[in-house]
């Protein structure tokens, strides 16, 4: 055998090795995302459209299982609670315990503890409510509004119940990160709370678990589609006399 075909072996080898390497390292990326994935999140049907246009009936959503304390306003969070009806629902955290929420404002607003908030995830134009109301949230409590604000029933259609419209922390079962389908991306947390105590959250970890997904899936179909054309390569050559 001459030294170009050694050569030639040598490279076949390697590059089956690493090949293989590569559907092994995609394997456990794939099915550790997916694992990860399980134990972090849990997915949610949106059946109305009370959270228009953040979230659209029908979408599917990933929430992040979270304890009830780790809530920030502006959250958007799944909840269970008998006083609604104890069926999973998604609404927006706007106020938690020890605030005073109101509405509106000379501009349509909410004002929290007496300071106007903006709400940029509402549809442009649309007032905070269309029923004026206030609400002193008991601690261990959340004010939960819709972002469909005409239509969306929530915290404003209990406010005459003992805990003024709000629910308890540990109702909370989770905390929405991301629309999973139709591919609706991150739901970002608002900046109008980020200032006030407690700030924001910090998303989780859906994009790292996103990711290792999709690496998964790029070495296992890479290293599975290098045999073939790496044989095709080889009929070429020896069809062209290695040219």
């Amino acid at each position: 055998m001459s030294g170009t075909g050694r050569t030639e072996d040598g490279r076949g080898r390697l590059g089956n090795a690493l090949s293989g390497l590569a559907v092994a390292v995609g394997c456990v990326l794939f099915l550790g995302g997916f694992a990860w994935g399980a134990v972090e999140y849990k997915p949610y049907t949106v059946p109305t459209d009370s959270m228009t246009p953040s979230i659209k009936a029908g979408d599917r959503v990933l929430a992040q299982r979270i304890d009830g304390s780790q809530v920030r306003r502006g959250d958007v969070v799944v909840f269970t609670d008998a006083v609604w009806g104890n069926l999973p629902m998604v609404k927006r955290v706007v106020a938690i315990g020890g605030d005073k929420i109101a509405c509106c404002d000379e501009q349509d607003r909410l004002t929290l503890n007496g300071k106007p908030i903006e709400e940029p995830y509402l549809q442009d134009g649309e007032p905070a409510s269309t029923t004026p109301f206030t609400s002193e949230v008991p601690e261990g409590h959340l004010f939960l509004l819709g972002d469909e604000r005409r239509t969306s029933v929530d915290s404003r259609g209990h406010i005459t119940d003992a805990a003024k419209g709000t629910v308890p922390v540990g109702k909370v079962d989770a905390r929405v990160d991301a629309v999973a389908w139709p591919l609706g991306g991150m739901i970002d947390r608002p900046g109008t709370f980020a200032a006030l105590p407690g700030g924001v959250s910090t998303p989780g970890p859906v994009a790292l678990v996103v990711g290792s997904v999709v690496a998964g899936v790029v070495l296992i179909f890479g290293g599975a589609a290098y045999g073939p054309v790496a044989q095709r390569v080889r009929r070429r050559k020896v069809s062209t006399g290695g040219r």
